[in-house]
Order: structure tokens, then sequence, then C-alpha cells
């Protein structure tokens, strides 16, 4: 099996995750910014993760993410998810996106190999929330805002191995938001927070972008 996907897409770290945590081998081919063509051959649209299996290909990350899990008839992702735990998720995903594009931008990622892949993400993200410079130039008040929300997520911690206690839905849409994040430098992670952040990393398989950043 293989999946295509770009090392910063938070879609693509909730299919990456799936095969870790249940330990399936799967070699992750990491495609250029702006290449149309291949996910395009694929799946008739420029987006990403692909999963390709047998000469097959399934798009939409989510849709991975239950193909695989059952996959062996033994699932892993069996707990509830939480209302409350998904609303944390869509308050803090407009300002966190904010944070995160423009250090993405800069990062020495795969998918950025080329000036021209890098140039591709960068006139594309722009005109989805503005120049780069200009969120950079408000870092401090997003990241104050971002330390806030951390602050009210960490009594939803269940366990650093689940955020509910038990694996769940939850914990693959949280990780790659939090994973995310990893890459803003000066954000004050509360302990709850930074210990499922870190036991999540290791057991998905999927590391943090800490000093990724350029």
């Amino acid at each position: 099996m293989r999946l295509y996907s770009y090392d910063h897409c938070p879609f693509c770290v909730k299919a990456r995750m799936i095969f870790g945590l249940k330990d399936i081998p799967v070699e992750v081919v990491t495609l250029l910014n702006d290449d149309v063509a291949t996910p395009t051959r694929m799946i008739g649209a420029k987006m990403v993760p692909i999963l390709e299996q047998d000469g097959r290909f399934m798009g939409e990350s989510m849709d991975i993410v239950d193909h695989v899990d059952a996959m062996d008839g033994h699932r892993i992702l069996t707990g509830a998810a939480r209302p409350e735990v998904g609303a944390w998720i869509g308050n803090a995903g407009a300002v966190a996106f904010r944070l995160i594009l423009p250090r993405v931008a800069a990062a020495p990622l795969e998918e950025f190999a080329t000036t021209g892949a890098r140039a591709y993400f960068i006139r594309n993200k722009e005109k989805m929330v503005g120049p780069f410079g200009a969120l950079l130039d408000d870092s401090a008040g997003m990241i104050a805002r971002i330390d806030a929300l951390l602050r009210e997520l960490a009594p939803l911690v269940r366990s650093p191995r689940a955020v509910n206690g038990e694996l769940s839905s939850d914990d693959i849409h949280l990780f790659a938001l939090l994973r995310s994040l990893s890459i803003v430098a000066g954000i004050d992670w509360p302990a709850p927070v930074d210990a499922y952040c870190r036991t999540m990393a290791r057991a998905s398989g999927v590391p943090l972008l800490d000093g990724v950043s350029a």
C-alpha cells in the first residue's frame, strides 16, 4: 500500500495516524505541492491524502481511516466522540491555521523541494487567509488566543493515550490539528495537552513539527 501525502497537511496526518496506531506498514509518498497531474490522474482532483491499494485509489482522509481501521476485522477507534472536543476543534481551527500556514510556507518540507512548489502553496493559501507577512506580524495576538484555547482543552484530556480515555475519531481530528500547531514557536502548552501530543506522536508514528519551522 502507498499513501500519497504532504507532510504539512492535517488531513494527511489523519490518514497516516491510523497506519501507525494499528502497526500496519504503508509506503508514504510525498508529492510536490504543485503536482496537479498525479492526484488528478488517481482520483480526478488535486487532493491528498490518496491511498493506493491493489491498483485502486481512495481519497478523503476519514474514508481512508475507516477503511484501514476495518481491514483486519479489529477496529481500534471504538470510543465515543465527545461534542465538547469537536466544538473545541472547531473553535480553534480558524485562528490556528492563520498561525500555521505562514510557518509551513517557510519550512523545509519535501512537498516544497522546488521553488515552484513553494510558490504554488503560498499563492493559493494567501488567497484564503491573506498575506502571510501580515499574519506573521499579528502572531503575538493569535498565540495569546491559542494559549487561552489550549488552557480550555487541558481539562478535556482524559488520558495522554486517548483524549476521551479510549481511542476514537476525536483523536484523529484533535492530534492532526495539534500536530500542525506544533510548528508554531512560543505557544504555552499545558502539561496534559503536551503529554497527549507527544504520546500520540509516538503511538501513531507521526512526529511533531518541533524545530521544523525555518
